[in-house]
């Protein structure tokens, strides 16, 4: 009897310590997210610090433990983004996040059921891209660059800077579809104001050293470098350019900024990129992008490079210095 009941305790032991493991823990899911930009490809670092990522990673997406994340950039060559878009699309991403109207409607034009977050698109309705802010339907979503009408206030912190200037060199790439936006609005402020534009078109990124020997010909007060994805992985030669040849410039990236420019005025790029993880969020977590409304931008800024203005022997007074939110020293 006894040594039944000591047989029965080992063939059960034994037993328990053969049987599979049925709660075994389970393998982590991992989410795909498509970065389509249009840019040149950011460092390592760089990517780390993505307001975006830090944003994902607050809301409990770790890339290399529950996220992948799949990188295409234009590196400034708009026409690559379709295939770029293609590309992606293949690869059968749980959501594409871009930042352009470019970048949206390659986007789009590759399919029509992956979500797509934006990170700033200007002019989403009037370009037929959703059907409204409130209700975006479709597969599109995010937060709008709400950029109209930006030129009018930037015009004016740029007459208080320069109180005499008169004539305005605008840089602007024609082939843009919000050049048809914003040069209207920028003529209107400078007539407003009483200046004389000088409008330099540029088409190709190769092009910019003979759009800067045409502007220095016309010796303009300031360059007002109009909104453009396809200027963004040339900022800084445009930024030297114009420390060569002594130009205050106005813009609405703080890349500019960061670069050499004198003034930036514009949405907030960091708010913009935190809010599309948001949305990113949402969506990996089952939410239907065409059932999210599109936010617009809420925190603009205005960023001075002060160094810029010693270089250039300009004197902005306290006051303009104190509206700054930041002042590049």
């Amino acid at each position: 009897m006894w040594y039944s009941a000591v047989g029965f305790f080992v063939t059960l032991t034994l037993c328990l310590l053969t049987a599979p493991a049925t709660h075994a823990q389970q393998p982590v899911k991992i989410a795909r997210i498509g970065i389509l930009g249009t840019g040149p490809y950011p460092s390592e670092a760089q990517q780390q610090q993505s307001p975006f990522l830090q944003k994902l990673r607050e809301l409990g997406w770790q890339e290399g433990h529950n996220i992948a994340v799949e990188r295409r950039f234009a590196e400034g060559k708009l026409d690559r983004l379709p295939d770029l878009a293609a590309d992606l699309v293949r690869l059968k991403p749980d959501v594409i996040v871009t930042g352009s109207t470019p970048g949206v409607l390659a986007a789009q034009q590759a399919t029509t059921t992956i979500p797509i977050v934006i990170t700033g698109v200007a002019q989403l309705v009037e370009q037929g891209i959703v059907a409204s802010l409130a209700h975006p339907g479709g597969n599109i979503t995010g937060v709008e660059n709400d950029a109209v009408g930006l030129s009018g206030k930037r015009f004016e912190i740029l007459k208080e800077a320069i109180p005499q200037a008169a004539r305005i060199a605008v840089l602007f790439n024609p082939t843009n579809p919000w050049s048809h936006v914003e040069i209207p609005e920028v003529e209107t402020h400078a007539r407003a104001l009483g200046w004389q534009l000088q409008r330099v078109e540029v088409r190709q990124p190769d092009a910019f050293e003979a759009a800067f020997t045409a502007i220095v010909a016309s010796r303009p007060d300031a360059l007002y470098v109009a909104t453009d994805v396809m200027f963004a992985p040339y900022i800084q030669q445009i930024m030297d350019l114009a420390a060569t040849h002594h130009l205050p410039t106005m813009s609405g990236d703080r890349r500019y900024a960061e670069a050499g420019g004198l003034i930036v005025y514009g949405y907030s790029r960091r708010e913009n990129l935190t809010r599309a993880a948001v949305y990113v969020d949402k969506v990996l977590k089952g939410a239907r992008p065409g059932d999210l409304p599109i936010e617009r931008p809420t925190k603009f800024e205005l960023i001075i490079n002060l160094k810029t203005a010693q270089a250039l022997g300009l004197t902005l007074s306290p006051a303009f210095l104190f509206r700054a939110d930041e002042v590049i020293r």
